[in-house]
């Protein structure tokens, strides 16, 4: 029975010592990234981040001005960002597109 006990020990230090070192983690986090956590806080009220357009919220847009009878418009601004078709427009601008569309 003593392997047993010795083993029971073992395991309990090595829980004890992975406490400590999680607890020192911590505190090092804590003192070191504090100072960046709260400049972040402070920035994120300031300017909330905007989700991204997905294609389909873009696509919807687009469709209603088509339907409207703005087709050829809508194609030109597709040749605009170098594409034949709305998935092929690079995400990035979704947003440019869209402004463009909305003056339609």
């Amino acid at each position: 029975m003593s392997k047993m006990n010795d083993m029971a020990m073992t395991i309990e230090e090595l829980r004890n010592a992975a406490t400590a070192i999680n607890d020192a983690a911590n505190w090092l986090a804590q003192q070191f990234g504090g100072a960046s956590e709260a400049a972040e806080k402070a920035e994120d009220p300031a300017a909330p981040a905007k989700p991204a357009l997905t294609l389909e919220e873009v696509r919807a847009v687009l469709a209603d001005k088509s339907r409207a009878g703005h087709t050829a418009e809508i194609r030109e601004l597709l040749k605009k960002y170098g594409a034949s078709k709305l998935s092929l427009v690079d995400p990035k601008h979704y947003e440019a597109l869209l402004r463009e569309a909305e003056v339609l």
